[in-house]
């Protein structure tokens, strides 16, 4: 038997958890779990606000400072 749940991690709480444990009770089952594809990977950075804050103070730090910033190509970087 196999089950695939989609959620926000927000969801996840004991009545989840109880209510997989009813379901399989004493089987031995795998847990694994992915980010839905749904969800890119800036909203996943962003929905932790620890994350969110330092991702949005770096972006304004370089918004802020483009002309402190050097540019190099890529053919450059191997000399």
């Amino acid at each position: 038997m196999q089950v695939a749940y989609t959620l926000n991690a927000n969801e996840l709480d004991i009545n989840f958890l109880e209510s997989i444990k009813k379901l399989f009770q004493e089987k031995s089952i795998n847990i694994n779990i992915s980010i839905a594809q749904n969800e890119d990977e800036t909203d996943y950075l962003l929905s932790n606000p620890t994350n969110a804050s330092r991702l949005l103070k770096a972006i304004n730090n370089i918004e802020n400072n483009k002309d402190k910033l050097l540019h190099k190509d890529l053919k450059d970087l191997g000399q």
